[in-house]
């Protein structure tokens, strides 16, 4: 890709304007209009539930299991449209149209739906195990309609499906990126009433969600919570290690702008991985949130 136009189009992106699935549009922004616009029809679609179930559980209420079913139900009846239920909905038909455009695997999706479902009845993971199992629907699904998008070749005026297993090669960004979020996010999700520390290694480090909510709130850290932050860096490391390996082996596979926009939101995330500081740190959305104007930053040094 000629510098000159690489220059036009990192200029061209509009930080500020860019508020939900904020590192995935970002990156996307590289593309073509057609193709952003097909992220972003796939992305507001997953928003819209994630969105629901998020704003339902932050009002701190329990959940009756009618009200499960209910949502659930929900759920079930906006996934079953894409598998060609009937629907006048505009949102579903236009994005009925891109996964077919774009020929984007519905099994993404289904994924998807599965962890959001989990959400709906469950109130956090047991095991880190059953974590890393949810991230595959919550996290590795979007990241793969992400690499999809990016790795799809368009010739004679329709487009070929990539020649390499997509989820296999979202699966360790997305989780990297799942790991430095929820402590990026701990004290905002903390205070929304939403914790995604798995129990097991809550109770390894002798943390309560009393000890979490204190913390967010401005509270003394303790040693063992610095430990919590401590196991998820390192799994974050692994997957770091992993991303940087799928990034090197698909080089030569996938366009210049597009492997730009994987390198790119890889580079967003571990941005912020750099700034978690396990034994001083505050973990304030503050501290660990970069501003528009260094992300703007990290997109020019591209």
């Amino acid at each position: 890709m000629e510098p000159t136009k690489t220059s036009h189009i990192i200029n061209g992106i509009d930080i500020n304007a860019i508020d939900k699935h904020p590192n995935i549009l970002i990156a996307a922004s590289f593309w073509e209009k057609d193709r952003y616009h097909a992220a972003k029809v796939c992305y507001r679609f997953m928003r819209k539930i994630d969105d629901m179930v998020d704003d339902r559980k932050s009002r701190n209420e329990t959940i009756s299991c009618m009200e499960q079913q209910l949502m659930t139900e929900k759920v079930r009846k906006w996934i079953d449209c894409l598998d060609g239920a009937p629907s006048d909905d505009p949102e579903l038909l236009e994005l009925l149209e891109t996964i077919k455009t774009y020929k984007i695997p519905l099994l993404y999706f289904h994924n998807f739906t599965v962890a959001m479902q989990y959400d709906i009845s469950n109130s956090s993971f047991p095991t880190f195990q059953s974590f890393i199992e949810y991230a595959e629907g919550a996290s590795v699904a979007p990241a793969a309609i992400f690499v999809h998008l990016c790795c799809l070749k368009k010739e004679g005026g329709a487009f070929n499906l990539p020649q390499m297993d997509i989820l296999e090669v979202a699966r360790p960004c997305a989780i990297f990126s799942y790991l430095v979020h929820i402590i990026r996010d701990f004290q905002k999700d903390q205070l929304e009433n939403l914790n995604y520390f798995s129990r097991d290694i809550m109770e390894k480090y002798g943390i309560s969600l009393d000890t979490l909510k204190d913390i967010a709130n401005g509270g003394e850290i303790p040693d063992s919570f610095r430990k919590l932050v401590g196991f998820y860096v390192d799994q974050a490391e692994v997957y770091k290690q992993k991303t940087l390996e799928q990034l090197r082996s698909i080089e030569t596979q996938v366009n210049g702008r597009y492997l730009m926009s994987l390198q790119l939101i890889f580079k967003l995330y571990l941005s912020v991985f750099n700034r978690i500081d396990v034994e001083h740190g505050s973990f304030t959305s503050k501290e660990l949130n970069p501003s528009n104007e260094e992300l703007g930053a990290m997109v020019l040094s591209l």
